[in-house]
């Protein structure tokens, strides 16, 4: 399993890979919200995204993740960021994580479309056994929007993290199967195409 850098594409998103060049799109972007506010995201403040990008474009020279900018193709716009992440070459799973939107893209199409970009490559491109999803306890509407996904709850991480505010964060766990992949990627496909 080799994850390299590409371009992800469908009707209402793009996922195109991370580079510096997106540090002003990327605040842009998370300023549309004051996304950093919410306690249980890691969106990255205005004056941290160099931090914050510098972080994933490392992750993603130790092979460890993979990393992209969601692009709203109606308007052209960056709207949110998201990656591969944890990626167990060995086994053949990896985590999509780090995900956020631009609050006017929330709630829209863009969000269902850009996981059934990223599962359809990690699944039928990269041959991954599994993919994982991890999210805040407090976090009830991620942990909403992956059940919608079709992903099953896998457990709850007890004080898995010490987050930067020194909060002990408990991390909730979903995953989703090769062998669960085909009803995952109908409903997806389902859900996209259903009159809005």
């Amino acid at each position: 399993m080799q994850c390299l850098p590409t371009t992800l594409s469908g009707q209402y998103a793009e996922l195109e890979p991370l580079t510096q060049a997106h540090i002003a799109d990327i605040q842009a972007a998370a300023a549309d919200g004051e996304l950093w506010k919410l306690f249980f995201t890691s969106v990255p403040t205005f004056d941290g995204t160099q931090q914050w990008l510098n972080l994933a474009l490392e992750m993603q020279a130790q092979g460890k993740a993979l990393s992209f900018v969601v692009k709203n193709k109606a308007t052209g716009k960056i709207v949110g960021a998201t990656r591969y992440c944890n990626i167990e070459h060995t086994h053949q799973r990896l985590e999509i994580g780090y995900t956020w939107y631009a609050k006017s893209a929330q709630r829209s199409a863009i969000n269902t479309e850009c996981k059934l970009l990223l599962l359809n490559h990690a699944f039928e491109a990269l041959d991954c056994n599994a993919v994982e999803f991890r999210t805040d306890w407090f976090n009830k509407k991620s942990q909403t929007a992956i059940e919608r996904l079709g992903a099953k709850r896998d457990g709850v991480l007890r004080s898995h993290m010490i987050l930067p505010d020194g909060r002990v964060r408990d991390t909730v766990v979903y995953s989703i199967l090769k062998n669960e992949w085909p009803g995952v990627k109908m409903n997806l496909q389902y859900m996209l195409n259903k009159p809005r």
